[in-house]
């Protein structure tokens, strides 16, 4: 297995003005999913009432409803999975195993990726973002599916992937360690990694990454 890439430089404290950046983006993703959650869950009352209606016969089991029904599922999931990854890292809120675990359950349900959890504890809710962070980024390095597992040993997360093909894009990865000039803008479906690199500075964690062509990991 050849390696890709590996992270050789050690993230520096963010300045003043990236951290306050960084601070700015959490709480415009916080706003953006509050205001999001309520419609949707609106949509999926009136489905609910729709079925339980009777005035349409079939309805509940048609092919249409069984649609509405799938794509509320995915954009309620989506929206729960980018309130914890872009939004604010909570101050001393906790996420329980099993919301973590429901949280793991609705990354797998979105994509191709196939997760292991081990972890037993509560954690804050700022690692936690930091962990949803760099499972988007696995995402966008394995498209075509991954086989994952978290871990929490000590102080340190390790999210480590295997799979039988990946993306390489350093240009990207670059990002993990922080904001630099000369760096190119990453996409707007890509901007995680960049969110990714503001965040554990911003939690004073360093990142450790490594890329191959037949997987990756994370540590922070």
């Amino acid at each position: 297995m050849s390696e890709y890439a590996t992270s050789s430089r050690t993230a520096t404290p963010p300045a003043p003005d990236a951290e306050l950046a960084a601070r700015i983006v959490s709480l415009v993703g916080s706003r953006l999913c509050h205001d999001l959650i309520s419609p949707l869950g609106a949509i999926g009352n009136g489905v609910e009432l729709l079925q339980m209606a009777g005035d349409w016969p079939g309805l509940k089991d048609s092919p249409e409803m069984s649609l509405i029904e799938d794509a509320l599922r995915a954009a309620r999931a989506r929206i729960t999975c980018f309130r914890i990854a872009f939004g604010g890292t909570g101050g001393t809120q906790r996420v329980s195993p099993a919301e973590f675990a429901t949280l793991i359950g609705e990354v797998e349900k979105a994509g191709r990726m196939r997760i292991t959890l081990e972890v037993a504890e509560d954690q804050a809710r700022g690692q936690v973002k930091l962990v949803m962070l760099a499972l988007m980024c696995l995402e966008t390095a394995m498209p075509w599916g991954a086989r994952v597992i978290i871990r929490h040993e000590g102080r340190d997360w390790i999210i480590s992937a295997e799979a039988e093909r990946t993306r390489h894009d350093p240009a990207l990865w670059a990002w993990l360690t922080g904001p630099r000039g000369d760096q190119p803008e990453p996409a707007a479906s890509e901007v995680h990694f960049a969110l990714l690199g503001l965040a554990a500075m911003e939690l004073a964690r360093n990142i450790r990454w490594t890329l191959t062509e037949t997987g990756a990991e994370i540590r922070f």
